[in-house]
């Protein structure tokens, strides 16, 4: 019996401890995902590397500041990035924590540096909670080009084009793949953004394309035997996955939590691509 006392009494530590880290410690270790991606022809002597840093769901919420934003843009800054994309859901619950706040939200995104360019899709926690009403604004004041449905062509140093197109969120907003697609040049390269990963399929074209997108938070919670997906996250959830020969989607594990405001194994993410096109 005192053995089984001594175990029980250690199990119940262990599973405080486990607690303490998943509430308090791992949903602030912000960590660096970096992928490399070759699109350029083997024989080709003039490809360009661009640098794109994704962020995504943020979640601003009375556990996740301002002070905590800004050490997330920061860690951007550090990526020296050609361009950022951010994939949706500024705030956890905007009625609940943002009002008042839009301005110094706003003044930490400027902050946010890219050489080319910032871009931005809404997702489903930017239309809640009154969002809807300030998050365009706010986004644009901070530099961002907030992309529904729509996209632009860049032409790089070596010529080549790239199209970069968002679409609106597909919960709560008119995701409309066709009306994207109607802004798009013959570009030599697609970078794509969706909030909800599981519409990446429509996104298949015969372009050269990268999808990137994020909601799904990997799970927060990632166990081995049980991972939680949410509402157009279940078939991808977390990571890279090739959907075709030259199309690749990235699923960001994203910033911050909601609803259960904890991580386990599955850290809050930056996700750096190296593109050579």
């Amino acid at each position: 019996m005192r053995k089984f006392i001594i175990f029980a009494g250690i199990m119940i530590v262990f599973a405080l401890i486990l607690v303490v880290y998943a509430f308090k410690i791992e949903p602030y270790q912000l960590t660096v995902k970096e992928v490399a991606l070759d699109y350029s022809p083997t024989n080709e002597t003039d490809s360009v590397e661009l640098k794109i840093v994704q962020v995504s769901d943020i979640h601003l919420a009375e556990n996740f500041t301002i002070q905590n934003l800004a050490a997330v843009t920061e860690k951007i800054n550090q990526q020296q990035a050609d361009i950022v994309v951010f994939t949706g859901d500024l705030f956890d619950n905007y009625a609940r924590y943002g009002v008042g706040l839009e301005t110094e939200v706003m003044q930490q995104l400027a902050q946010i540096q890219a050489t080319i360019g910032k871009y931005a899709i809404k997702g489903n926690h930017d239309y809640g909670g009154g969002a809807a009403r300030v998050i365009d604004e706010l986004l644009q004041e901070a530099n961002f080009s907030v992309l529904e449905n729509t996209g632009e062509t860049l032409t790089l140093a070596n010529g080549k084009e790239l199209f970069v197109g968002g679409l609106d969120d597909a919960l709560l907003g008119n995701s409309d793949p066709e009306e994207m697609f109607s802004y798009q040049s013959q570009a030599d390269f697609s970078l794509l953004l969706t909030h909800e990963p599981d519409v990446a399929d429509a996104l298949v074209t015969a372009t050269p394309s990268l999808i990137l997108a994020g909601h799904s938070h990997g799970g927060q919670i990632w166990l081995p035997f049980y991972q939680v997906k949410n509402q157009l996250a279940k078939t991808y959830s977390k990571g890279s996955y090739q959907l075709a020969d030259n199309t690749q989607l990235y699923v960001n594990t994203g910033i911050g939590t909601t609803m259960i405001h904890a991580r386990f194994l599955n850290p809050p993410q930056l996700s750096v691509f190296r593109l050579s096109i």
